[in-house]
């Protein structure tokens, strides 16, 4: 099945035609830099740009960064206040004419890589985290999701951990990568704690680079970077609509 994965983010929105069934990009992604502010408004007339890029009519999976429920946005933290109440699958379907379907973001990319990626043909607990501008998770139990579960903004330490060991946080503040990578494994314990999954995949674009990090971790559990990298959010997302 084709679909037209897009990928919603704080900083850019992507998109690309994806073979469902193989999970393979059907054509080279289409950015274009998520709008400031990012209103809802704004952003839907974006991602139209991009599906009329494609000259695309069928159907459009969107994977949003925050909590989605029935094509309702619940939470924005990285956009504009606008967006909580707003019905991205409606709205956007009346602008562009096609059947689309929303999911949270970090949901996308974990779909990716339980399908096709490094959680693929596992049936027990998988944890997906994403570290990007947020910190993305995604939880599986026996290949079904928990949709939803926006771990990043939990407190560990006494402050929110997205604040403190998001991807972009580690620019921002010029962190070495020993001392990011300490942050990430205090963060990896408690969600090992809190969840006991029996393998923790860790995506974002970060996660190509694993090699500078990963050794600083100390979990029980067993972390392993993501397989689908920038490929994910775009995949799953259209493997969201699919279902």
């Amino acid at each position: 099945m084709e679909v037209l994965g897009i990928d919603i983010g704080g900083t850019g929105i992507k998109g690309a035609l994806v073979d469902t069934d193989s999970g393979e990009m059907l054509t080279e992604r289409y950015r274009l830099l998520t709008p400031r502010p990012a209103t809802p408004q704004a952003m839907i007339a974006t991602i139209a740009e991009i599906a009329k890029q494609f000259r695309w009519q069928g159907p459009v999976g969107c994977g949003f960064p925050g909590v989605v429920k029935d094509g309702v946005a619940y939470t924005a933290s990285n956009l504009a206040k606008e967006w909580i109440g707003f019905n991205l699958k409606s709205s956007l379907g009346k602008l562009t004419g096609c059947d689309v379907a929303v999911l949270n973001d970090a949901d996308a990319a974990g779909l990716a890589e339980i399908q096709f990626g490094a959680g693929r043909g596992r049936d027990d607990v998988v944890l997906v985290i994403t570290l990007g501008t947020g910190i993305g998770t995604a939880l599986f139990v026996g290949n079904q999701l928990v949709p939803n579960l926006e771990l990043g903004h939990i407190e560990v330490g006494g402050k929110e951990a997205e604040k403190m060991t998001a991807g972009i946080v580690r620019e921002q503040a010029k962190l070495s990568w020993k001392k990011w990578g300490k942050r990430v494994n205090r963060y990896l314990i408690a969600m090992e704690k809190l969840l006991w999954p029996d393998l923790i995949v860790v995506g974002g674009g970060v996660s190509k680079s694993h090699e500078k990090f990963f050794h600083y971790f100390t979990t029980r559990t067993p972390v392993v970077p993501a397989e689908m990298l920038n490929q994910a959010g775009i995949v799953g997302a259209a493997l969201g609509a699919a279902k």
